[in-house]
């Protein structure tokens, strides 16, 4: 077996056994056709046997990204693709050791979560006019990114069968196809009801059936890049950091929620993060702004 059929056979198991998603299936075969491509030039050879892929080329492989100026997390997201993939190849008895085991990724600069603060988010979420169908729908995406803090690729997934509005409860499907409970305050729940009249109707209208929750004007389901230009639109009309992309009002949820007291766990939970070190990035940013907070206050900063 060469190394490019045991990529192909490695990207079935991630997407039917591992239940990856199609993103992060993409994302491994761009890192790995990335990293056989530099192999088969270096080795001058059409493909690649598993005798070839050892240590010293795979350092190569890393020394070459870096001479090419690759982000570090980018270094970092090709070399655990590959040892991935090293060792679904040492389950497979294709390899006996894993030749990416002793790499090591470069260490990753601490960059701090841009967020929003609660007078900016204000202005945003009031920025939507509620006199007409699309004011309406855009304030209800707006709320419900910020009240639930959910990745933008889920708010386009949800399903009107997966909101329960009575309780201010939602059913998200976030990475790896995983199920969770999202929380929906009484803002959010009262924007999305004054926003399906017009879902009904538009759907009257356009005589289709849709089970999405936010729709498009031809009563379709939004997408991810939708979600971006109309936050764009309504971060011009604010007068709000045009850096700020539909992920910040997630980032803004966990800062202002552990700035009032809550337990980390807890919103790990919410964030759905599998590890509690990926929540505590905000404690980064919560303590920062407690330092900032303290130097310019205190007579003896």
């Amino acid at each position: 077996m060469t190394l490019e059929q045991g990529l192909a056979e490695f990207l079935t198991h991630l997407g039917l056994e591992k239940n990856a998603s199609d993103k992060t299936v993409k994302s491994y075969r761009e890192d790995l056709t990335q990293a056989l491509s530099f192999s088969r030039e270096r080795l001058k050879k059409a493909h690649v046997d598993p005798d070839d892929w050892n240590t010293r080329l795979l350092r190569a492989f890393v020394a070459w990204l870096h001479e090419k100026d690759y982000a570090k997390s980018t270094i970092a997201r090709r070399l655990a693709a590959v040892r991935s993939f090293g060792k679904f190849l040492c389950r497979q008895g294709v390899m006996k050791e894993n030749p990416a085991k002793s790499l090591r990724a470069p260490r990753q600069d601490k960059n701090l979560p841009h967020f929003l603060t609660q007078d900016d988010i204000k202005k945003l979420l009031t920025a939507p006019p509620d006199t007409d169908w699309s004011g309406r729908r855009d304030r209800a995406i707006l709320e419900t990114l910020y009240s639930a803090g959910i990745r933008v690729s889920e708010l386009v997934g949800l399903d009107l069968l997966d909101s329960d509005l009575s309780d201010g409860v939602v059913t998200v499907r976030g990475k790896g196809k995983k199920e969770r409970l999202a929380l929906l305050g009484p803002e959010a729940v009262k924007a999305i009801n004054d926003w399906l009249p017009d879902r009904a109707a538009m759907l009257a209208k356009s005589k289709k059936e849709a089970t999405a929750v936010f729709l498009n004007k031809n009563g379709t389901r939004l997408n991810v890049r939708s979600i971006g230009r109309l936050l764009t639109k309504y971060l011009q009309l604010a007068g709000l950091d045009p850096r700020t992309s539909p992920h910040t009002l997630r980032h803004s949820f966990a800062t202002h929620l552990l700035d009032a007291g809550a337990d980390i766990r807890g919103v790990q939970e919410l964030l759905g993060h599998k590890s509690l070190t990926t929540t505590q990035v905000y404690t980064h940013v919560t303590t920062r702004r407690l330092q900032d907070s303290y130097n310019k206050a205190h007579p003896r900063s």
